[in-house]
Order: structure tokens, then C-alpha cells, then sequence
């Protein structure tokens, strides 16, 4: 048997998530620099059009343009195509495409589903994608419909619904695009529990992960729940609320954002910033305003981001309970981490060290470089800008809009690194196959 002169390329899961993503950025970027999408029939400089699609892609947030008043409706619904394919995935929707047509699903194509939800096996992989579909289609319709109430009486029945559809799916994919215009994202709405509650429970689902959500709807019970489950939904919990607390505590007396709002909108407005750094980017409080405490705290909640298998960024809260643990477990002087009279296997921990490792390193190294490329003077907005593009949370100081063409490229890359994660990009990009793993003789070091 001849052996074939040109032998068909085969990628990695890895590969095929980090090529889907770069494919998609793409070709919406193209879409984008196409004169039917600005206002002005120019299209967008493919630089602007490069970082306004790798933003929805990679639902993240941070625009140069104003989505509002730049983009027409064509390329506003650009946009929202490019948020809802980022936000559930590029091997959600296709699997979507294959049940609809009646195609089988390979082996190859479940490895990949498998790699782009961050389950544990192939096991069940389709039906927890069709479960994801379905539901993510349920809730965001369920959202647009709530905030049509305040929409559509305030610009009429097109505009509105328009308007209550594209912020829906920008909430629940944790993407916090606005079309609200003016680079004023939701402040408008700071004391409306409607509109604050309806997009604050967007987020949250959308950022506590898929499986989470199917396992909280198959069990209704809290003992039942896996270990991931439990650990998630613990994470989240606790960072909200000790997120709102802080928050309220450190800009209640700031004239610019809490202080002249009456105690209601206080606390609402500092639940919901306490929301949005689990990688939304929606504001409803004026970011610059904010005391440099404030911006430091948000830095740390951005940096830790949503759940694993979610449509958010950041290292996931399960990788920072492990980390947590894992100090614990050291400062005991116990050889085991454990949660929930689990114990977890060192694996697990080498992951989250590495995970955090490799993001703590881009953050640092980016926030640098931007030192050097950008004409500011205070270190504080370039790092919480260059951790709100990792954690593809999209909350802002200004500072965006105002990056050059180089420190453009440095977020644009900062923003894709964040969405197909770092462990992801690294194993596609050193993918080797088919080579036994060596072992070294052990010896020890000194630490600490």
C-alpha cells in the first residue's frame, strides 16, 4: 500500500478551539470594516474592526468605538452574533448546526466538545451541549423579555425590543456590550432594580458555568451536588457577597459614585459591581470615579473571574478555591488538599498553580509593556485595564479608546490568551503527540 504524498493535517482539541476562535475574530473583523457597518459608510480601520471583533469574540467588553452611535444595525448585529458564537462556544453552535442538519457527531468532534465545555469525559458530552443550547436560549429570551418593561416604554417597540434582546445575550454571555451610546454603559440605570437585578442575574448565570447549572436543575440539592458544583457555587457566593460589602464600604462616602445616592441604590449599586467583575463589564457606577482601593479590589475579583465551563474569563473560581485550599492544607502541614471531606489529586493542583502562574505572568508582563507604548502617568489603569482584558470583563477607566495602535495589539492579544485560556493556548500551540512521558530521578529543594 502507497503511502499518500500529502497526508491530511490533524489538530489537537486545543488547536481546533484556538483556530475556531482566531477564524471567527476574523472573519468578524472583516464584517466589521465593510462600509454597511459604521454610520459614516467608511467601515471600521482594521485595527479598530481587528479589536472591536476580538472584544465580542472573546466577549469582553473593552471598546474603542462606541457601539451605539458608530455601528449601524448591521453591524450591531454583527456584534451580537459574534458575542453569542464567543460566549457559548465555536463547537456549541456547530454541534447546534450538525443536530439540526441530522449529522452524526464523530468521536474527533466529542473530544472537541469536550475540550471547549471543560467537562471531566465524552460521556453525555452531546446532550449537555444540547442542554446548553436550549437552556442559554431559554434564559436569555426569559432576560430580553424582563427588560423589555423598561425598554421598549422608554424607546418605543422596535428600538426596545432591539434594545432588551442585544443586552440580554450581552449579559448572560458576560460580554457587557451596551448599546446604550456614550461610552456610559448602564449608569444610567444605577437605582432601577429592574434593569440592575434582570442583568445581574444574567451574568451570573451565564458566568457559574453550564454544568453547575445542569446539575443544580437535575438535583435541586446542595448534598448532591458534585465537588465542582459545590465548590463554584461556594466561590461565587462568598466573593459576591464579601464583593458588595467591600465595596459599599469603600465608596459610600465618595461624592462621585455611592455618596450622593440614596441607601437603596447604595446597596444595589454595590451588589452590582460586585457582579460585574465575574468578567461581565456592564458598570452601572463610573469607573474612573472609583477610589484607587476600589480599583485594586475590583483588579483581584477580575483577575479570579467566572466558573470553569461558563461564558466567562479570569482563572475561575474552582482554581482559586484550590489554590486556597492547597494553602490551607500547607500551613497545616497536611500532605492532602481537601474540600467537602474530598481530597483532591495533585494534578488538580498543579493546574491551578500553573493556570495562575502563566495569567499572573501575562497580566504583569502586558501591564509593563503598556508602561512603555502609552503616555500615562499612573501604573494603576494600565494594570487594571491589561486584568480586565485577561479576565474578559471589559470594565474600563477610559483608558481604552485612548491605547495606541501597539497597545492595542498588546490587549487584542491580552483578550484571546484570557478567552481560550492559557493552559489551552500553550498545549495547541506545544501539542505532542504520541511521545511516552519521561521520568526524572526525584530530589528536593528548599522553599519559603
Amino acid at each position: 500500500m502507497r503511502t499518500p504524498l500529502i497526508r491530511p493535517i490533524r489538530f489537537s482539541p486545543s488547536q481546533v478551539l484556538v483556530f475556531g476562535f482566531a477564524g471567527l475574530i476574523l472573519v468578524g473583523a472583516i464584517l466589521l470594516t465593510l462600509p454597511a457597518a459604521t454610520r459614516d459608510g467608511r467601515g471600521l480601520p482594521i485595527i479598530d474592526a481587528l479589536f472591536e471583533a476580538t472584544t465580542a469574540v472573546c466577549v469582553t467588553g473593552l471598546i474603542v468605538v462606541d457601539t451605539a452611535t458608530v455601528f449601524t444595525g448591521f453591524g450591531q448585529a454583527v456584534m451580537l452574533v459574534l458575542i453569542q458564537f464567543g460566549g457559548l462556544g465555536i463547537m456549541t453552535l456547530a454541534t447546534m448546526i450538525f443536530l439540526f442538519l441530522g449529522k452524526r457527531i464523530s468521536l474527533r468532534e466529542r473530544l472537541v466538545m469536550q475540550a471547549a465545555l471543560n467537562v471531566f469525559t465524552i460521556e453525555g458530552v452531546v446532550r449537555l451541549t444540547r442542554y446548553v443550547i436550549l437552556v442559554s436560549l431559554a434564559i436569555e429570551a426569559f432576560g430580553a423579555a424582563l427588560l423589555s418593561f423598561r425598554f421598549v416604554p422608554q424607546f418605543g417597540f422596535a428600538r426596545g425590543v432591539w434594545m432588551s434582546v442585544f443586552h440580554s445575550i450581552s449579559a448572560f454571555c458576560n460580554a457587557g456590550i451596551d448599546i446604550i451610546g456614550g461610552f456610559k454603559s448602564l449608569t444610567a440605570y444605577v437605582g432601577d432594580p429592574l434593569v440592575v437585578l434582570t442583568i445581574a442575574g444574567l451574568i451570573i448565570l451565564g458566568g457559574i458555568g453550564f454544568t453547575v447549572v445542569a446539575e443544580v436543575y437535575q438535583h435541586r440539592s446542595f448534598a448532591k451536588l458534585s465537588l465542582h458544583s459545590k465548590l463554584a457555587l461556594t466561590v461565587t457566593g462568598t466573593l459576591l457577597a464579601v464583593g458588595t460589602l467591600v465595596i459599599f464600604l469603600l465608596e459610600r462616602t465618595n461624592p462621585a459614585t455611592l455618596g450622593s445616592l440614596p441607601w437603596g441604590s447604595k446597596l444595589l449599586a454595590s451588589f452590582f459591581q460586585a457582579v460585574t467583575p465575574r468578567t461581565a463589564g456592564f458598570n452601572t457606577l463610573t469607573i474612573a470615579d472609583m477610589t484607587e482601593s476600589s480599583l485594586v479590589f475590583t483588579i483581584i475579583l477580575m483577575f479570579i473571574g467566572a466558573s470553569p465551563s461558563s461564558t466567562g474569563g479570569g482563572i475561575k473560581t474552582t482554581t482559586f478555591a484550590v489554590l486556597v485550599m492547597a494553602v490551607i492544607a500547607v500551613s497545616r502541614g497536611s500532605g492532602e488538599v481537601t474540600a467537602f471531606r474530598r481530597r483532591l489529586p495533585a494534578t488538580t493542583v498543579y493546574r491551578a498553580l500553573a493556570i495562575t502562574a502563566m495569567a499572573l505572568g501575562l497580566v504583569i508582563m502586558v501591564a509593563m509593556v503598556l508602561t512603555r507604548t502609552e503616555q500615562f502617568s499612573s501604573f494603576l489603569p494600565l494594570l487594571y485595564e491589561t486584568t480586565s482584558a485577561f479576565g474578559t470583563v471589559g470594565l474600563s477607566t477610559g483608558l481604552t479608546p485612548q491605547l495606541s495602535v501597539a497597545g492595542k495589539l498588546l490587549i487584542i492579544m491580552t483578550m484571546f490568551i484570557g478567552r481560550v485560556g492559557p493552559l489551552t493556548l500553550t498545549s495547541a500551540l506545544a501539542e505532542r503527540a504520541g511521545r511516552p512521558p519521561l521520568h526524572h530521578p526525584e530530589d528536593r529543594v528548599m522553599v519559603g
